[in-house]
């Protein structure tokens, strides 16, 4: 099995630069040992005008079956009803990705000391795969390449044998890749990403450590290629629970780059007990009262906790059984995570699992999955995100989800003079992008209420300083034309 990468030059910038950005010398032909086979590396052509690089496996059949027996972990899929006879030296598959990797590992991460500014840059490239396994064929190889950045994605069918046209198609294909806007580093990582993927059997172990492998090659392209949950099922071999871990954590980059934060600006989950707390009954607990409370004069049976953190809002809704199903939401999956192991998923009997789900999202885009619900809350969330995103998040919650009750808490910055290890003027927390009055807060929810349809009503949480408040100010949205149906749905709850 084996692949090409060509380029062209001139003689003030020769295409033998290849061989620099490739850490390969033109002049001479090389091998590489690797766990499957033999890898060499070759120039068929070597000029200021054209350049060729060819990278060659041969695949040892032998050792790699003796690699694969016992638990199977090496392996391929199949290796127990072919171990001998197989398309494994001849066509591109996982194991070429693997060979790619090894031997081209500098030029794969973008580095070349020699000529930094031609790795940098994109490059005029025609990449050749004359064999490649396609499981879908070559309109998936379209789709898969096509948005990548490539002006010309050839994926010509092989037939199964020359002499028999009417035999048909095989499932491999010729691929031919050309273009001139991407660096070298680019097309690598995107060949050592598809070539499995396409070929659909990985001959080794997939371990949690290629969830990071496919990040880091899909780094810039793979986030919002729209074949991402394809590519990741495949990459990683149908292992739902690290598919389900890559597929969270791209969509986190994607949310970063849409808003043009870095991961970690947007994966920034508070811990609650942060909160500056007065004891012995901490602020953060009587908040969580206050809400149920509110939920439950709603008759709020299905609730959405929006920006759940690390769940424990969603915890102490468990514990009521008039909370028949709970949506936990946060854009973090890090908190996510922390919230799973606090309730003990894992480990809930069925019917407590079967009430409740986290699920990854930002607030501040619509979401399909967050309609139809009786109430959804907002605790200790709106102060962290910059002002001009809050319309978003209006529109998110108010306009598409639409729940009959919004409960709203967020700090009252009038109460701050009242906390002693609070220095002046300072927010409660890092993260905070403001922090309200109680008329500032009146007059956004006001505001709100009016331009998407609901009523609203306002009630201090925490001990009421008689001059600057209550710690936290809490706004209870009721959908207009809701209130009768509320008062029969609480009547036939209290008659039964």
């Amino acid at each position: 099995m084996f692949l090409t990468i060509s380029t062209t030059g001139t003689l003030e910038r020769p295409a033998t630069d290849l061989g620099f950005l490739l850490h390969k010398h033109p002049e001479r032909a090389q091998a590489f040992s690797t766990s499957h086979g033999t890898a060499h590396v070759l120039y068929p052509e070597a000029t200021a005008e054209h350049c060729t690089a060819a990278l060659l496996l041969e695949v040892d059949p032998v050792a790699l079956v003796r690699r694969g027996q016992g638990k199977g972990r090496g392996g391929a899929p199949d290796a127990a009803l072919a171990q001998y006879v197989n398309d494994r030296p001849y066509a591109a598959s996982s194991l070429l990705a693997v060979a790619l990797a090894q031997v081209f590992k500098t030029a794969l991460h973008g580095v070349c000391r020699a000529l930094p500014e031609r790795a940098a840059e994109p490059l005029p490239l025609r990449i050749e795969v004359p064999v490649l396994p396609a499981r879908g064929g070559a309109e998936l190889v379209r789709e898969l390449f096509g948005p990548l950045g490539w002006t010309t994605v050839e994926a010509e069918p092989v037939a199964l044998d020359a002499e028999f046209p009417e035999w048909g198609d095989s499932r491999y294909v010729r691929l031919v890749l050309a273009g001139d806007g991407l660096r070298l580093a680019d097309a690598l990582n995107q060949l050592y990403v598809l070539l499995p993927v396409l070929d659909d059997a990985k001959h080794y172990w997939v371990a949690p450590d290629e969830v990071d492998k496919l990040l880091r090659a899909g780094e810039g392209w793979l986030a919002a290629h729209p074949r991402r949950e394809l590519i990741t099922t495949r990459y990683l071999s149908r292992r739902r629970s690290l598919a389900r871990e890559a597929t969270e954590r791209l969509e986190l980059v994607r949310l970063a780059e849409a808003d043009g934060l870095d991961v970690e600006d947007v994966d920034n989950a508070v811990d609650e007990t942060s909160d500056t707390e007065e004891r012995p009954v901490p602020l953060a607990e009587q908040r969580r009262t206050a809400i149920l409370a509110a939920l439950r004069s709603a008759g709020a049976a299905r609730v959405l906790d929006l920006g759940c953190g690390q769940g424990q809002l969603v915890q102490a809704l468990l514990k009521d059984v008039r909370f028949t199903e709970i949506v936990g939401v946060d854009v973090s999956v890090r908190a996510l995570t922390v919230a799973a192991r606090r309730m003990r998923l894992d480990r809930m009997g069925e019917r407590q699992a079967a009430r409740v789900r986290l699920l990854q999202g930002s607030l501040t885009y619509t979401d399909k999955r967050l309609g139809g619900y009786d109430a959804a809350v907002l605790s200790e969330v709106i102060e962290h995100l910059d002002l001009p995103r809050l319309p978003a998040l209006e529109f998110a919650v108010f306009g598409s989800a639409r729940p009959r009750t919004v409960v709203v808490t967020t700090p009252n910055v009038e109460y701050n003079v009242r906390w002693e290890s609070l220095p002046a003027g300072h927010v409660r927390h890092g993260d905070h992008r403001f922090e309200w009055t109680r008329a500032e807060f009146r007059e956004w929810a006001g505001g709100v209420a009016a331009r998407y349809g609901y009523g609203v009503e306002f009630a201090p949480v925490g001990p009421d300083d008689p001059e600057v408040g209550a710690p936290t100010q809490m706004a209870v949205f009721t959908r207009a034309g809701e209130d009768e149906e509320q008062r029969t749905r609480k009547q036939e709850e209290d008659r039964a």
